[in-house]
């Protein structure tokens, strides 16, 4: 989702020497495939935007995977830069690397002063250690090597399996197939207070090139949308957006996860990015970028 969008972006900007690789292509987690990657290719800018992602099922049930797969992501593409001379790196981290318990909004200074939420504390450990990486090579050799932190994203592209998604898509999934069915009701996890931050990955990527244009980022800036949501009030939007009639019944049995997870905005929006998609519209966009991949015979679920 994130890869396409800013693939898209670069195109829209006029950038035509851009390098991609799918998944299928290079195994990110072979320390001597990227190398030998970046070898023949010489990429003079690396945009990190690869990682094993997912929502609290996901990262409560894979925590080995999702540790290990990001820290030899971050490790083999970070390093590997460095070893063959790439002029940058923007290595994109996440919002859930701050505390369980940071101030909110949370401000980019509270990395690492309390415990993480222990839901996805795996993914944040390794998206910090990309993120410190960056940081110490930057320091070290002097080389522009930085980070950003997104908050949640959403949009085109995004993965739609019910159990493993972010909870954005897996609600669009969730709502359309209870309309489809004539269900008489959705089941939402948690107690619904929970608050989350949603960016569209479009806005991302306006922010990703942005931050390039930059001569002397910070070495990690937050970016979201300034704003958040309640996870019911999110439910209810979408509940709109897709034309669903039943009732919305929670689940307190199952994990909230991070209470709140608002980022700080203030240093991005200081350098005069601020994301142009609101969030109905974003929402409306994403459904119908679900709609036209379930026309097509594929909705993605990896």
């Amino acid at each position: 989702m994130v890869g396409q969008a800013i693939v898209k972006k670069l195109i829209s900007a006029g950038f035509t020497q851009l390098i991609t690789r799918t998944r299928q292509q290079l195994d990110l987690c072979d320390a001597a495939a990227v190398d030998a990657f970046y070898r023949t290719e010489q990429p003079a800018i690396v945009i990190i935007a690869a990682a094993r992602v997912g929502g609290i099922h996901a990262n409560s049930h894979y925590p080995a995977e999702f540790l290990h797969e990001n820290l030899a992501i971050a490790h083999n593409l970070i390093h590997s830069a460095h070893v063959h001379n790439a002029k940058r790196v923007l290595f994109l981290g996440s919002s859930c690397i701050y505390p369980r318990a940071a101030p909110q909004p949370m401000p980019e200074e509270c990395l690492l002063t309390s415990p993480l939420e222990h839901t996805n504390e795996a993914y944040a450990i390794a998206k910090i250690a990309g993120l410190k990486l960056c940081q110490y090579y930057r320091q070290q050799y002097g080389v522009l090597f930085h980070s950003v932190m997104p908050t949640n994203l959403y949009g085109p592209g995004d993965n739609y399996h019910l159990e493993n998604a972010h909870v954005m898509p897996a609600l669009i999934r969730k709502f359309h197939e209870a309309k489809q069915a004539n269900a008489p009701q959705v089941v939402l996890w948690g107690t619904g207070a929970p608050r989350r931050e949603l960016l569209h990955v479009d806005d991302l990527a306006a922010g990703i090139l942005h931050l390039l244009n930059m001569e002397d980022p910070p070495d990690w800036m937050n970016i979201g949308f300034g704003t958040d949501v309640t996870i019911r009030e999110l439910a209810e939007i979408i509940k709109d957006i897709v034309g669903y009639t039943g009732a919305i019944v929670q689940d307190p049995t199952k994990p909230d996860g991070t209470p709140r997870k608002l980022m700080d905005n203030s240093r991005i929006f200081a350098t005069g990015w601020r994301p142009a998609f609101s969030l109905h519209d974003g929402i409306q966009d994403a459904y119908e970028d679900f709609l036209r991949s379930e026309a097509s015979g594929y909705v993605r679920q990896a």
